[in-house]
């Protein structure tokens, strides 16, 4: 980024610290919005001003809404008693374009890192553990990540869940060890859940 007003770099070099922006497209992002009218631009930051404002997560299954609580906790034609654990917003979103499940969420914000200091503290899983300890859910279907940090973290809720003799599965075929859930596509993530296995 060379002879570039320090204004311009600056920009930059916030725009790429965005997840999956590298710094050619956080470049071209940049120019494009220096290229916008002054009214474009202003929309474009009230709106993620406004959305940072109004966006929260549901109080039942931490999803993002700007409800009291998200249209899928809400949908009573939803199957409440299967919750599907996820370790982020983006896999819920994934899982439902994939138009196969039609059960229920909870987010856990995050795996356990123990080379970066997560423990299952800094998660939703007190939470999770709370909605199943109520009753009505017959299962729960872990779908963290298939890598290290997704492993145990399906094992430590395994172990929590164990003593409420429900049906705890874990998503199976068609996910290649090391994947993330968001990148899978539609068709592989809908057999990962059909093809879910006991554990």
């Amino acid at each position: 980024m060379n002879n570039l007003p320090n204004k311009i770099e600056e920009l930059i070099k916030v725009i790429s610290s965005l997840p999956g922006i590298g710094p050619k497209s956080a470049e071209r992002i940049a120019l494009y919005i220096l290229s916008m009218s002054d009214s474009k631009v202003q929309k474009l930051v009230e709106t993620i001003q406004n959305t940072k404002k109004d966006v929260h997560l549901c109080p039942i299954c931490f999803n993002l809404t700007d409800k009291e609580i998200c249209d899928i906790c809400a949908n009573p034609a939803r199957d409440h008693s299967v919750i599907c654990v996820v370790e982020e917003v983006r896999d819920l979103f994934a899982i439902e374009k994939s138009g196969y499940y039609n059960g229920v969420y909870h987010v856990l914000h995050g795996s356990i890192d123990p080379m970066n200091h997560i423990s299952p503290e800094d998660l939703k899983i007190k939470e999770l553990v709370e909605r199943v300890a109520k009753g009505n859910i017959k299962e729960v279907i872990i779908a963290t990540n298939p890598n290290f940090n997704g492993d145990i973290t399906a094992l430590y809720i395994k172990k929590l869940l164990k003593p409420y003799r429900i049906k705890i599965t874990r998503i199976a075929t068609g996910l290649p060890k090391g994947t993330e859930i968001d990148f899978a596509d539609s068709v592989t993530l809908s057999m990962a859940i059909k093809e879910r296995k006991e554990i």
